[in-house]
């Protein structure tokens, strides 16, 4: 990993000449990523984000902090408890500098420290699950990593609106539609390509009763959704 996406928000921070971020997929366009847009307030955030932080209580786990929105409100304002975590040493070093108390850089998958009351996956927080046959090895880790009455809320996107024969786009046969290969550029430079998943809440739904989940839509916008997890045998 060439941490592109680290190197952006470090050069937004120091004032070191940012440039936006590029990003493109299998089924989209190229399209822009503004590095300030990584550093937004709560007023800036979009409405799923915004009931997301609001449903916020306890002992927070922040995964995919990037530079720290979420965990910095969460931390400031509601007076929280919060670890941010990101892959990204750069991203995680700009968290510890802008007042992020709690900052580790490791992987969901490595990271094995503690008990949390809400678990956040924001900006399309099932991407991580990476391909669609993985999914339920991560809410198994993510079921290690919340307490009996917690909960984990995630969103996502259906995209099943950008797959059009007419223009060229089809359903994949042998994979399911919301995995993606994903792809970021900045300055010039390609950072190495990532599969990314979209996931509609219907399977959402489906595959986290499999695991012992209890799942609640919290919010539409449009295409896009909050989704509340909570253990079966709490509620």
């Amino acid at each position: 990993m060439k941490d592109l996406i680290g190197q952006a928000i470090q050069d937004y921070y120091f004032n070191n000449s940012p440039e936006d971020i590029q990003t493109e997929s299998s089924v989209s366009e190229m399209d822009i990523l503004p590095v300030a847009h990584l550093f937004r307030n709560y007023a800036e955030m979009n409405r799923l984000e915004k009931k997301a932080l609001d449903t916020t209580y306890g002992k927070v786990l922040d995964v995919g902090a990037a530079a720290g929105p979420h965990s910095l409100y969460l931390q400031n304002e509601k007076k929280l408890a919060v670890t941010a975590l990101d892959i990204s040493p750069l991203s995680i070093e700009i968290c510890r500098l802008r007042g992020i108390k709690k900052a580790i850089c490791s992987s969901l998958l490595d990271f094995n420290e503690e008990k949390f009351d809400t678990i956040l996956l924001l900006m399309n927080g099932t991407g991580i699950f990476e391909t669609f046959d993985k999914i339920g090895i991560y809410l198994e880790k993510l079921k290690t990593l919340l307490n009996k009455k917690g909960q984990i809320l995630i969103d996502s996107t259906d995209i099943i609106y950008m797959y059009d024969d007419l223009n060229g786009i089809s359903l994949p046969l042998d994979s399911y539609y919301g995995e993606v290969d994903y792809f970021v550029y900045y300055k010039g430079k390609e950072e190495d390509p990532m599969t990314w998943l979209y996931l509609d809440f219907e399977n959402l739904k489906r595959i986290s009763a499999k695991h012992g989940f209890k799942i609640e839509n919290l919010a539409q916008d449009g295409f896009a959704y909050l989704a509340r997890l909570s253990l079966e045998a709490d509620n």
